[in-house]
């Protein structure tokens, strides 16, 4: 499952602008979920349902300022990996206004979850 170049108004960075004003941020997500639908069913309750995921990313990134995108991303990942049907996820975070030279500038983490011993 993904989310691409979702775009969210943020409080986010370290310099004393950023935390005065916000700014836009885009935010990619990509999951891995363990496949359990049978694809038969069609309800939504077998399946992880992005709407959720995507709430939550801008639940989270609405929250409170955030100095770091590193920050947020790991939260973000958290988020994610909560739902016990995710496995890995992947999280992009780009700041797109922030050097007039580049497209976007950002990072990109991949998490997963802890293997039972």
């Amino acid at each position: 499952m993904f989310v691409r170049d979702l775009e969210i108004v943020a409080s986010v960075g370290v310099l004393e602008h950023e935390k005065r004003y916000e700014q836009r941020i885009v935010i990619s997500a990509e999951l891995l979920v363990r496949d359990e639908y049978d694809g038969v069913s069609d309800r939504l309750a077998d399946v992880l349902d992005y709407s959720k995921v995507v709430d939550g990313i801008v639940r989270l990134v609405q929250n409170e300022h955030v100095n770091l995108i590193e920050t947020l991303a790991e939260r973000i990942a958290a988020e994610c990996l909560a739902d016990a049907r995710v496995e890995t996820v992947r999280v992009r975070i780009e700041k797109p206004e922030v050097m007039q030279s580049c497209r976007s500038v950002g990072i990109e983490i991949e998490r997963s979850r802890c293997a039972a011993p």
